[in-house]
């Protein structure tokens, strides 16, 4: 169909249908108009191209899956796409040239998936996620050392990336209000481009009635194009300004989040004059240059910066003081089948560390504790990608209105590995089977309960549990005669009431089950006896500032731990009536969390923006600060807790989409595992984590979305299975995969 653009050129309109059969039969690019349904990046990716540089810029292509075939490509250009937050286990598949990547201002953030992904590129030789602001493409930049860099970038053969193609320049452009796309080569005679739906002839007069094209003669010209560019006018911002109207205030902070300033000594660490352009995420993470050198060793240039022999011996310094390869100081990934095999034959697998006294004495390597972390091992080396979850039973469970239970709080059953209890944003207490998401208990709220922040099991009566809300409510009851329904209440399942406490943020049981202490937004923690529903006592003035958390030692009926955000954190004995604490220990800003370890030889201290510290529980002593970057935040709100036993702990803030995995004897990070909404896509905040006390590197984190409707779920982890399959699953177990309080 034939029709005139506003230059009076002839143009040709191109039906989808013929689109369509065009991309399957020639596979290779094809403009889809805005009014068809047709994701045309999509569909590139998963028909493939027989090109060699493919520049996709600016779009908003979300889960990137390179599935088609690219055999001959060896530049691939994906920056400004700021929808692609992470990369799949295969998103670079049957690319085996590719030798340059460039992922430049999009929102990639995790060290472990993205080189995992990564590492599947056996021609990768050059890869950026920040440039320098002087080079246009991949290479290792010229300025920075001289002759050098310009005889290894010829040698290289770099090409050219974010070349201005609008020139002399013979290419084929493909452009819309979304997308504006370039296919070029160097040596092509005749530019041809497509503009909305129409075929409109430029250059060398040659096609002048564009009626007359045919299939052949276009499969003719499109088979010379080398090069395809998919990408809008405007580079996007990740933070809502043009990049390319932002002015660089600060360049020793610019430096210092690039890893090329020393804050400490004041000077340039690495390159002179580097400036970082357009960087993700991914850059501002705490020493991700040697990571990714350390992780991709063929890699030969990073961030338009050349890799040299020290820069390796840096990065496997660095990697190995600062993060763990695999849990349990294994250094080689073995199978689970292998583990088994020399647990057979009675041998080790390799070196694991004593965890705790009473293990000592069991005999090296042949005890189950061994080979269950051992096995634990070899599972997480093969999960990249962890297994999420979301539990189901709170989104699907209606009350009524229509409205959806709201989780604010959960704890695990300390006896019973099905169970799991939360409590709502309503005031509505709720007993699961996490493993196969029935209810198995409904209390809706009380005209008196309000937002349930405290919840705690009794360990010698299993059925009964202690809920508190933020109006002081507290209340104990037995899910034996909790009803498994939503709507109605059985008096029975409460059995008793306690008088209140205002402002309530925590509630914990001692060991014997026969008391409990309560927090709240105030300077006093109140004991309670638990057979009699008295309140014993008020301890005032125990800090400063409001007691965020008060928690019992795990073996010890009489010591407890408060944190507050006067910045301390205080031991307690009820045997010396809390006058004074056993002794006090600080941080730099206010706690938001304290609890001991399973064995009650640590505190685990979480303030305020990711400072997480283990202390000696005997006196107090730092025993070993995790070292978290910090946002910045003053709302940043960080909660940790213990997983698999003592080994590991798990950390998130209520400001941030991420779970950090650090080795509690090391301080070394084993995994982050970031957050998102599988349905939208948009990131998930922490506001509350516990690891499972019966499964090895499973956990489940509260999250929320800060969309206008607030989203809640709970998400199960598990660290041993792989989101890509079934294939990878975790020996012998069921897998499925200002805030306050803990």
């Amino acid at each position: 169909m034939l029709g005139n653009d506003k230059h009076g050129q002839s143009t040709l309109l191109v039906e989808d249908e013929v689109l369509s059969s065009f991309c399957m039969r020639y596979s290779t690019f094809i403009y889809v108009s805005a009014s068809c349904n047709w994701d045309l990046s999509r569909e590139l990716c998963h028909h493939g191209l027989a090109c060699h540089i493919l520049n996709i810029r600016c779009t908003h292509i979300q889960k990137l899956n390179m599935a088609g075939t690219f055999m001959q490509l060896h530049t691939l250009n994906l920056d400004f796409c700021t929808s692609i937050g992470s990369l799949e286990k295969d998103c670079f598949s049957c690319m085996p040239s590719l030798m340059r990547l460039s992922m430049c201002e999009t929102r990639v953030a995790n060290l472990w998936t993205t080189t995992a992904a990564l590492s599947k590129l056996p021609s990768l030789l050059e890869l950026r996620f920040q440039n320098c602001l002087c080079c246009k493409d991949t290479g290792p930049c010229p300025a920075s050392c001289g002759n050098k860099a310009r005889i290894a970038s010829e040698k290289l053969g770099s090409a050219p990336l974010n070349k201005c193609l609008s020139s002399e320049t013979s290419s084929i452009s493909i452009r819309d209000a979304t997308f504006q796309g370039f296919l070029a080569e160097e040596n092509c005679g005749d530019l041809l481009s497509l503009t909305g739906s129409a075929l409109i002839k430029e250059g060398s007069g040659k096609f002048d009635n564009l009626s007359h094209i045919s299939e052949v003669e276009m499969s003719s010209c499109l088979q010379r194009v080398g090069s395809i560019e998919i990408s809008s006018d405007v580079p996007p911002s990740l933070n809502g300004l043009s990049k390319l109207e932002k002015k660089i205030t600060d360049k020793e902070e610019i430096l210092a989040r690039t890893h090329m300033w020393d804050l400490k000594n004041g000077r340039l660490t690495s390159l002179k004059n580097y400036i970082s352009h357009y960087p993700s995420p991914i850059c501002f993470e705490k020493h991700y240059r040697e990571y990714m050198v350390a992780s991709l060793p063929r890699l030969e240039v990073l961030d338009n910066l050349a890799i040299t022999k020290m820069d390796r011996e840096m990065g496997r310094t660095i990697f190995s003081k600062y993060y763990e390869y695999l849990p349990y100081k294994r250094q080689n990934k073995q199978s689970v089948v292998t583990v088994l095999q020399k647990r057979e034959m009675g041998t080790t697998g390799s070196s694991c560390p004593n965890f705790s006294k009473f293990k000592q004495s069991c005999h090296y390597g042949k005890s189950q504790y061994h080979f269950s972390r051992s096995l634990a091992a070899a599972k997480l080396g093969s999960a990249a990608w962890p297994l999420l979850h979301p539990l189901h039973t709170i989104s699907h469970v209606y009350k009524e209105g229509s409205k959806k239970l709201r989780a604010r709080q959960f704890e695990y059953h300390p006896s019973d590995s099905c169970l799991m209890v939360f409590g709502t944003l309503d005031g509505e207490v709720v007993v699961i089977n996490h493993e196969s998401g029935k209810l198995v208990g409904y209390v809706p709220s009380a005209n008196n309960m309000n937002s349930v922040l405290g919840l705690c099991w009794l360990k010698k009566y299993p059925s009964k549990l202690l809920a508190g809300s933020d109006n002081g409510c507290l209340k104990l009851f037995d899910i034996n005669h909790i009803p498994p329904i939503v709507g109605g209440v059985n008096r029975s399942a409460c059995v008793a009431t306690f008088d209140d406490f205002d402002q309530l943020t925590s509630v914990h049981v001692n060991s014997e089950d026969d008391l409990f202490l309560a927090s709240g937004y105030s300077k006093d923690v109140a004991l309670y006896d638990i057979s009699s529903g008295k309140r014993l006592q008020l301890f005032t003035n125990m800090h400063r500032e409001p007691i965020n958390v008060v928690k019992f030692a795990h073996h010890s009926p009489f010591l407890f731990a408060t944190s507050s955000f006067d910045h301390d954190v205080k031991l307690w004995d009820l045997r010396q009536k809390p006058q004074w604490p056993c002794y006090t220990a600080s941080s730099s800003s206010g706690n938001v969390m304290v609890c001991f370890s399973p064995d009650d030889r640590y505190l685990l201290v979480s303030a305020v923006d990711n400072e997480v510290m283990q202390l000696l529980a005997v006196d107090g002593r730092l025993h070993m600060d995790f070292k978290i970057a910090s946002t910045g935040s003053a709302h940043n709100y960080t909660r940790s807790y213990y997983v698999n036993g003592s080994d590991y702990i798990i950390s998130g803030s209520c400001d941030e989409n991420v779970v950090r995995i650090c080795c509690t004897q090391t301080g070394r990070r084993l995994r982050d595992v970031y957050l998102e909404d599988v349905e939208s896509g948009s990131s998930l905040y922490v506001q509350s984590l516990r690891g499972d006390p019966f499964r090895l590197f499973h956990m489940s984190v509260l999250t929320a979305s800060k969309r206008p409707c607030s989203k809640w779920e709970i998400i199960k982890v598990n660290l041993l299975a792989s989101s890509h399959g079934t294939e990878e699953h975790s020996h012998g177990q069921n897998i499925r995969s200002t805030f306050l309080g803990g």
